[in-house]
């Protein structure tokens, strides 16, 4: 990113390619569409080169990467005037040499997770996106949020406690 700040523009390819996915799997898990996910992150790298005089070269480059994700996330919202939920189908083909039955349990479980997830409120959703799938440290999650280390804590933790109820809740519904 220093070389992208310092006039080398052709360099934030090499970021586009190192990033891409793991940007295009947190809008997805925040969007469930595919075509506004693929926009965002398209976003998100317009935003960084437009900005990258902001880039300091101190501290996590992906912490900086996520904030303007978020930031582009929320422009988002706010364009499309509320959050829409636009689940779509997803794609899984078993392989043969796995064990069937093993895999579509797990994959069971992981659509169930995936469901209960989205049931979380948006912001509750985005903290457990960012720490638990996008693997950003407290500290930098609040920077991102603008709110203290401590704050994401108390706050990754009543996600994941709500996320687990609401889990059991859906399980018992299944299983019941």
């Amino acid at each position: 990113m220093l070389w992208v700040k310092s006039g080398e523009t052709d360099k934030l390819a090499i970021l586009f390619e190192r990033y891409k996915q793991n940007l295009f799997a947190y809008f997805f898990r925040l969007t469930r569409n595919h075509q506004s996910s693929e926009d965002l992150v398209q976003n998100v790298f317009m935003s960084m080169l437009k900005y990258r005089q902001r880039f300091s070269g101190y501290g996590s480059f992906s912490a900086w990467m996520y904030q303007i994700a978020h930031n582009v996330f929320v422009d988002h919202t706010r364009k499309n005037n509320r959050y829409k939920d636009m689940p779509e189908k997803l794609e899984a083909e078993l392989e043969d040499d796995f064990d069937h039955d093993t895999q579509y349990i797990q994959k069971e479980n992981l659509q169930m997770l995936d469901k209960a997830l989205n049931k979380l409120d948006k912001n509750k959703r985005e903290i457990l996106i960012l720490s638990k799938y996008q693997g950003l440290k407290y500290k930098e999650i609040g920077k991102i949020l603008n709110c203290s280390e401590g704050n994401v804590k108390i706050k990754v933790f009543r996600a994941l406690n709500e996320l687990k109820d609401i889990y059991l809740q859906m399980e018992n519904m299944n299983h019941g």
